[in-house]
């Protein structure tokens, strides 16, 4: 029995997983980016006593957060309660995720000179977040597969260069265009860090993993396969031997869809702004897609949510390979009884469309 099997057979409902290797499911699976925590008030009790950070670090806080939406919402995966800086946290960079800030890095790396500050990242150094994995496996008792993920490097970058969120990413594309060597040699030093760490997680039992790289629409297709394909097509190679279903995502990445998909990943996830029959035939047929409901249709009448619901499965077309999600996060304003009714409508009318 090959590991991947063997994973499969300890999660009762695997349609998730199914529809990641292109098998047919008994209906489209469904779940929610930043589904763990955010919009759900029992979440909310929780973080009035503990920081984000808090929570992470204390594996028993982080599988309840992790299965609260699973409970609440009736959704096909869970993934890990985390912070995409959390590997960067591993290696030593002083930072801290302020509230309706994001991460903000108290010294930016901006030269070949502050590299040293980044180094391998080595198992002991998130045990922390493969002991939150161990804690969340045993409270889901295999009700559904759990998702692992880590920023990609080029996210990562942009935050340690910028020092905060950006809109323009000027001191990253800065360097990308006046030191492409150091540039590069940052993307690699990412690239070590996010594969050991992603391997980390797959050791520690999750079901799926998935890159997020959350800023790569603000490159050109050119400027995407010029200073990032190649990491990221390293991150995939190196985890090829697990054998684990890989997603890869992005937002505003209408126009690297190809690049991409070259880059590596058995699914790729896309936003809103591309509609996923069209995103789909770009991609190929020989990859599954994740998406791509607009989070913010959330915040309208559920007639609305669910004509745009339904659009996305009409489009899906009942293909084997669809995971429904929305296209970035869930919103913190979003009602869970819309999520929950939108779990619903996914599975009863895909379940339909398919019988």
């Amino acid at each position: 029995m090959t590991a991947a099997v063997s994973r499969m057979a300890e999660v009762k409902q695997d349609r998730f997983l199914r529809a990641l290797r292109l098998r047919p499911a008994d209906c489209t699976p469904i779940w929610f980016m930043r589904q763990a925590g955010r919009s759900l008030p029992e979440y909310r009790a929780i973080r009035e006593k503990y920081s984000l950070l808090e929570i992470c670090r204390r594996p028993d806080v982080c599988a309840e957060v992790t299965v609260q939406p699973v409970r609440r919402l009736g959704v096909d995966a869970a993934v890990l309660y985390a912070d995409i800086m959390l590997p960067l946290i591993g290696v030593g960079i002083d930072l801290d995720i302020v509230e309706a800030v994001g991460p903000v890095i108290s010294r930016p790396l901006r030269d070949a000179r502050d590299l040293v500050r980044l180094r391998p990242l080595e198992p002991g150094d998130v045990r922390f977040v493969t002991e939150g994995v161990g804690a969340t496996l045993a409270l889901l008792d295999g009700a559904v597969p759990l998702i692992g993920f880590s920023g990609a490097p080029f996210t990562l970058a942009s935050y340690l260069v910028e020092g905060k969120p950006s809109r323009d990413f000027i001191h990253t594309k800065r360097m990308m265009y006046r030191d492409p060597e150091t540039w590069h040699e940052l993307m690699a030093r990412l690239t070590r860090i996010v594969s050991v760490y992603l391997r980390e997680q797959a050791n520690a039992g999750v079901h799926a993993l998935q890159l997020f790289d959350s800023w790569a629409g603000a490159l050109s297709a050119d400027d995407y396969r010029r200073y990032v394909q190649p990491h990221v097509r390293a991150i995939f190679e190196s985890l090829r031997d697990l054998d684990l279903p890989l997603i890869h995502f992005g937002t505003g990445t209408a126009g690297l869809l190809e690049a991409m998909r070259d880059a590596g990943g058995g699914t790729i996830g896309i936003d809103w702004r591309v509609p996923l029959d069209v995103a789909w035939r770009r991609i190929g047929f020989d990859r599954g897609v994740q998406g791509n409901l607009d989070p913010l249709v959330l915040q309208g009448p559920w007639e609305v949510v669910r004509r745009e619901a339904e659009a996305i499965l009409d489009q899906a077309a009942g293909r084997t390979g669809h995971v429904f999600n929305v296209g970035h996060g869930v919103h913190s304003e979003t009602d869970p009884d819309q999520l929950q009714r939108l779990v619903e409508l996914v599975h009863e009318r895909s379940a339909r469309s398919s019988g």
